[in-house]
């Protein structure tokens, strides 16, 4: 590979019906799917949050939202839905792009993903060995994909990673028994410092894509 980013030229307003067609050279598709993927786990956590009964966002978990009976199928639909179309965009971009490596975090996070949601909190311990595993992927994958784009964007995609796994660490620290980790945020919050830098990087990538259009192959 050439080390070119994904930042191709717009798409000429008029071109080959043929050309026109082929979306495995066209990044609008993956974006689209990204930014849906954000976008709808978002807004299902700041809903199922408000829907829970007695639910608090400081010392609750996230997935704690998903072995709430009011709240348990919208959150773990929503989840499965996550890692189903990251693993999707990862394939996209892998056919345009290249790059095992990246496709393999994409896979990670989004198997992550589907683990913790169809194994909710509390009726497995692979529960949070899903979690986990979703947790440090989806970071890895901001982190990753830094290099195939370039300006704010290679920014905003380290620094989003960068910040997901400090608060990984954090959680495990504090899940080890010393609680002074989670600081005035609480376990809860740690959580969201973990999950929402990766999910807003994510509305900002997908959008970033969609913009592009045409992404130029090796």
């Amino acid at each position: 590979m050439t080390g070119r980013t994904l930042n191709g030229p717009a798409m000429p307003r008029s071109v080959p019906a043929a050309h026109a067609s082929d979306r495995w050279s066209d990044g609008r598709l993956p974006g689209l799917m990204l930014f849906l993927l954000a976008a709808q786990f978002m807004t299902v956590l700041m809903l199922a949050a408000g829907m829970a009964p007695g639910y608090d966002i400081g010392s609750g978990a996230i997935s704690g939202l998903g072995a709430i009976p009011e709240t348990a199928s919208l959150f773990n639909v929503s989840l499965i839905t996550v890692g189903v179309l990251n693993m999707l965009a990862g394939a996209l971009l892998y056919r345009i792009r290249g790059g095992l490596g990246t496709l393999s975090i994409f896979v990670l996070a989004g198997v992550g993903a589907v683990g913790a949601g169809a194994i909710p909190l509390g009726t497995s311990e692979l529960h949070s060995l899903f979690a986990l595993v979703a947790f440090i992927a989806f970071n890895a994958e901001a982190i990753a994909v830094s290099r195939l784009v370039h300006g704010p964007m290679r920014a905003i995609s380290i620094l989003s990673g960068v910040v997901g796994l400090v608060f990984v660490v954090l959680m495990v620290v504090g899940d080890a028994g010393n609680a002074a980790a989670f600081g005035a945020i609480g376990h809860g919050g740690t959580e969201r410092m973990i999950v929402y830098p990766a999910m807003l990087w994510m509305l900002a990538f997908g959008g970033y894509l969609m913009a592009s259009r045409e992404l130029p192959t090796d």
